[in-house]
């Protein structure tokens, strides 16, 4: 149990029956009374987002999130196949648990899966990942690096803007948090 004055951003707790992630709190001191504590949640199962206030004094049950490194294998539809690197076991994820980091998933990419005892709750990728783009218009002479840019999918089928130089076949370094191009690699 900890307090929830010892509540933290990325702090994992049991409440209501579901696992939640503390993303932001905020302690309050108002006149008189006791001081309170406002937290905002999202949950790990379903991705909603709760705002909850507590008195000072209170208890919650923390978890233990277990984090282990898998390397991606293939796809089949909505199922993702991983490589456990320690036991060699292969689990399978839904897309719904690995969410969007999906669409910048490529063969043999070492993850994070995140597990709350047998139960896999999330996945995170490398913050930079290299693709190769398959289709985009072609670059036109006098292209700088200081003009625009033009849509371009790369090989896992995400679309990434991309400067105006760039052409097919270019390997690039794709930011998986944002979605933005970061340069070639």
């Amino acid at each position: 149990m900890i307090s929830v004055t010892d509540l933290r951003n990325g702090t994992k707790i049991e409440m209501d029956q579901g696992l939640w992630e503390c993303l932001e709190q905020q302690h309050q001191k108002i006149g008189r009374g006791g001081a309170k504590v406002v937290a905002k949640f999202k949950n790990l199962e379903t991705g909603s987002i709760v705002e909850r206030t507590f008195n000072a004094g209170e208890k919650l049950q923390d978890i233990f999130i277990d984090y282990k490194q898998m390397q991606y294998l293939f796809n089949d539809g909505d199922t993702f196949t991983f490589m456990d690197l320690e036991t060699f076991d292969q689990p399978a994820l839904d897309r719904k648990q690995i969410g969007d980091a999906a669409k910048w998933l490529k063969e043999n990419t070492e993850v994070t899966v995140d597990y709350y005892g047998e139960k896999a709750l999330k996945v995170t990728l490398p913050n930079v990942v290299e693709l190769a783009i398959t289709e985009t218009d072609p670059g036109v002479k006098g292209d700088t690096v200081s003009g625009g840019s033009k849509p371009a999918v790369v090989e896992t089928g995400a679309t990434v803007a991309v400067p105006l130089f760039v052409e097919n076949g270019t390997v690039i370094k794709v930011d998986t948090r944002t979605g933005e191009y970061l340069g070639r690699a």
